[in-house]
């Protein structure tokens, strides 16, 4: 998962996760292309959502992309591949075989429990483009935000609860409508701007290619692109179809990478030519540069439509979300019998109703602190931040898990074989741990709030989601819970 960024993300994930299965139990014939892997690796990745958040920094937002892309992107590309190439069952599975089958769960849980604050964020993001559309002024306005989230999760959760496919095709053409056309307007429309002899609302000189040093607090936003790249590890599942995996792959993954730095990097630098850093939104950012745009190029009624492709990308990655992580919760659950019976049980479709149900009242309380809290970008920011807390415990479980199969079973087949895969593994481990430290500093763009209170709400959303309610189920666990025949197998390829 993916798992998980984000318009058009969702959709690649997911999709990737479900060919996995396919990819598995496929014949040798069925191969695909290293640029085929490239493109869906970028699928997965590549959204604007992120944009907004690292525009506030100008041109340092190259160097704030590449250098996660280096330490966390291809380190988690390299080890999940070799993972992906030698043992199925995913990241529950490298680790529980690597380690321990509660840190097993622990993984899966994180890849899960990361979703609860994933959604209100990306609905945050689709309130504010909506608002571009009805009244901009609302992008701002939290109650706004908080009911958007809430009527368009509860119907996304109607919607799957239904087991429909309907939303299969929206979700696929995430990357095309809600990434490829609108990013590569927003460049055009800003180089056109520049070359008009207007000037940038950044500095764009080399002296600005680092950002200004204040502090540990000045390189925070760094964080937030740990999630951005997040997702590698699903489609490393496809690595044992390339002809010449040792090969093919890692040229699939620089290829990837550099799609996916483009698609961050361009989009963010057209919207601080635009929008001064002091008044751009971390929610709303991108519609204000194309706002900004379309006005300045007098074909403002382009706004809406932009808006709704934004939207529609998003929404359809929400929906391919929801079945995706809790599916795969599920099935290890009723295996192992990590959940109680309530949250196992599918209704009359097949779906784990249950468990959309619970996440959603959660999400529902974490709307309300959008009403309540005055600056919608400063909740934004703070959920962001926890979410990439929360996913961040995984890969450190991966990475160290992927040092232990390779010292506890070295033999085993393997169809590609990271380079250096204890030094790659140290470096994402050690990137993922300091980024998690640095998730503690409140960024510049937080306001003048309370840095106590910050620390308190990330460190107690981590500690509770991460720690509190993995163990606690752990510890309830009882043999009773398990059911590894109630309909395991059509999970098993529903997941696929």
């Amino acid at each position: 998962m993916s798992t998980v960024d984000v318009p058009g993300e969702g959709a690649g994930r997911a999709g990737g996760t479900r060919a996995a299965g396919a990819v598995r139990a496929g014949t040798g014939s069925n191969k695909i292309t290293w640029l085929t892997l490239a493109l869906m690796t970028t699928s997965s990745v590549a959204s604007l959502r992120s944009a907004p958040t690292m525009a506030v920094y100008g041109l340092a937002c190259v160097f704030l992309y590449l250098l996660p892309a280096v330490v966390f992107l291809l380190p988690t590309a390299l080890v999940s591949a070799e993972l992906a190439s030698g043992w199925s069952g995913g990241v529950y599975n490298w680790v529980a075989q690597g380690l321990s089958k509660p840190l097993g769960f622990l993984a899966v849980w994180c890849q899960f429990a990361m979703t609860i604050f994933y959604y209100p964020t990306l609905l945050a993001y689709v309130a504010s483009t909506i608002a571009y559309v009805i009244n901009p002024s609302l992008a701002s306005n939290g109650v706004y935000t908080a009911i958007v989230i809430v009527v368009v999760y509860w119907s996304g959760v109607w919607i799957s609860s239904r087991g429909t496919n309907a939303v299969a095709g929206l979700a696929s053409w995430g990357l095309v409508i809600g990434t490829l056309v609108p990013g590569t307007l927003l460049v055009v429309l800003g180089m056109v701007f520049l070359g008009q002899g207007n000037p940038s609302a950044a500095p764009m000189n080399g002296s600005h290619f680092f950002p200004e040093w204040t502090g540990v607090a000045s390189l925070v936003l760094i964080v937030n692109n740990f999630l951005s790249y997040s997702g590698m590890e699903m489609n490393a599942v496809h690595v044992n179809k390339l002809r010449d995996p040792s090969k093919e792959f890692p040229r699939s993954m620089f290829l990837a990478m550099g799609l996916v730095l483009l698609i961050f990097i361009l989009p963010a630098l057209a919207i601080s030519w635009v929008i001064p850093s002091d008044q751009l939104s971390l929610t709303a950012g991108v519609m204000q540069a194309f706002d900004a745009f379309f006005q300045y190029f007098h074909i403002g009624w382009l706004v809406p439509i932009v808006a709704v492709g934004l939207c529609a990308a998003s929404v359809g990655g929400m929906l391919t979300w929801l079945a995706g992580p809790s599916k795969g919760l599920l099935l290890i659950s009723r295996q192992e019998g990590y959940l109680p019976p309530y949250l196992q049980r599918l209704n009359g479709n097949g779906v784990q109703q249950n468990i959309l149900v619970v996440q959603g009242l959660i999400t529902t309380v974490i709307a309300v602190l959008y009403a309540l809290i005055p600056d919608v970008s400063s909740v934004y920011w703070i959920f962001s931040v926890i979410t990439t807390q929360v996913y961040l415990i995984m890969y450190l479980l991966m990475f160290l898990a992927a040092i232990q199969l390779r010292r506890k079973q070295p033999d085993h087949p393997r169809g590609y074989r990271a380079p250096l895969l204890t030094t790659v593994c140290v470096v994402g481990f050690v990137a993922s741990a300091l980024a998690m430290v640095i998730g503690f500093v409140p960024s510049s763009q937080f306001g003048g709030g309370s840095v106590w209170a910050y620390i308190g709400i990330v460190g107690g959303g981590l500690l509770l989601l991460g720690v509190v309610i993995p163990f606690s189920f752990l510890k309830a666990r009882k043999p009773s819970w398990r059911q590894p025949e109630a309909g395991t197998g059509a999970i098993e390829e529903e997941v696929a």
